[in-house]
């Protein structure tokens, strides 16, 4: 019985279960997170009535969302309707198999990986499963029969499906310098050397940026601009329907962040270049198949991914919400020329035989370079009531 628990399916199995209790516990205080990291920023003090400090209000939202009434207008697709907002879930809550979470652990004599799908395509797989999130926005706005949904459902397509252009060539500079699609390996290649972030900064910030528009957060999210669609896609949606929604976006979130700390930060390393250091403790954290450094590796995961969680949520409530043409020129005149130009300096790196030299910061500082260059030069485009026009007569 202990040969058959002590298998990679049997661990996968319950590390599964135990990774989603800890991850939908996350989303729902994600929610409270949201609420008083955007309190901080406004002087507010944010919830603090339910349970101590507050810390019971995503128990009261949960059940103030279960005992709205659930209102479905006779028009709506009501099949299409009532799929979208569970495939919108569903579809964020299988991209944590392929994360790397903490190394490897020994169990009775066997060595395990504390991760629940170990395959060859795992970066591949991450990609496919985001680009499903589409579905639920599109069907969403579509299935509603309302035009301010459909136009935020349109919106949501059009940015996402443009935004993962420049996502999958920020992704590809790392698999050129890497020459793996195994997320554990890179992993342990950026341990053993150095992390991407610093080999590659700008596929850093490319990726970084598209996870805005890939989650529909702001100042991507015009596919549920208030001012201009009401709610957008979510617009005829009520009580759990629409609360899976914002559940979803928000485990979008924590796959995102697992996903950018395993491809850039080096996974559970704590800081680049510690092998190098020769400190035992360091080794013994980065290395050792025991529980106790197993949880570590799981700690030093899981800040990593909070602390990209509040970036998004400070991003959200620093920055305006943007035009969507600023949206689109964002994506197909910024981010996918200076996309091609870190692919094609990966690639001359590859070619001779550094990709992951110092040569590739020097390629990366030439093309921030050249980006802000373009940027001083570029005459300003004309937008709005320019200072040297005459005044105008009341």
């Amino acid at each position: 019985m202990l040969a058959l628990v002590v298998t990679q399916f049997w661990f996968s199995v319950g590390l599964m279960a135990v990774l989603l209790g800890v991850i939908l516990t996350a989303v729902a205080y994600c929610i409270l997170l949201e609420r008083k990291v955007s309190a901080w920023m406004q002087d507010r003090i944010g919830p603090n009535r339910v349970g101590p400090a507050g810390l019971l209000q995503p128990l009261a939202d949960g059940v103030k969302f279960f005992i709205k009434e659930d209102i479905i207008s006779a028009r709506v697709d009501r099949a299409m309707f009532v799929l979208a907002p569970a495939m919108a879930f569903t579809v964020a809550g299988v991209g944590f198999a392929v994360i790397p979470w903490a190394g490897m652990v020994r169990i009775g004599g066997e060595l395990l990986r504390a991760q629940v799908a170990t395959i060859d395509i795992g970066l591949l797989y991450i990609l496919a499963v985001g680009s499903l999130a589409i579905y639920g926005v599109v069907l969403g706005g579509w299935a509603s029969n309302n035009k301010y949904s459909l136009y935020g459902g349109i919106r949501g397509a059009a940015s996402m499906l443009s935004y993962e252009v420049p996502m999958g060539l920020a992704i590809l500079v790392v698999v050129l310098t890497s020459g793996e699609v195994r997320l554990e390996r890179i992993v342990d290649q950026q341990i053993g050397h150095t992390w991407n972030i610093l080999l590659n900064p700008v596929a850093f910030i490319i990726l970084l940026t598209t996870a805005f528009a890939e989650t529909n957060r702001a100042p991507f999210d015009l596919a549920e601009a208030e001012q201009e669609l009401i709610g957008g896609y979510q617009t005829e949606y009520s009580s759990m329907k629409m609360a899976l929604f914002y559940l979803g976006e928000y485990f979008h979130m924590i796959t995102s962040s697992a996903f950018i700390s395993v491809l850039f930060l080096g996974g559970w390393e704590l800081f680049p270049w510690s092998d190098r250091t020769g400190w035992a403790w360091v080794q013994w954290l980065n290395h050792a198949p025991t529980w106790g450094a197993m949880a570590c590796r799981f700690g030093v995961m899981f800040a990593k991914v909070f602390a990209f969680i509040f970036f998004f949520m400070w991003i959200r409530w620093t920055l305006p919400r943007f035009r969507f043409d600023q949206l689109m020129g964002l994506c197909w005149k910024g981010l996918v020329p200076v996309g091609l130009l870190a692919v094609t300096w990966a690639g001359v790196l590859v070619y001779q035989g550094c990709p992951m030299s110092f040569w590739a910061t020097v390629g990366n500082a030439v093309i921030v370079a050249a980006m802000l260059t373009c940027v001083a030069v570029r005459p300003p485009r004309l937008s709005g009531r320019q200072l040297d026009l005459p005044p105008v007569r009341a």
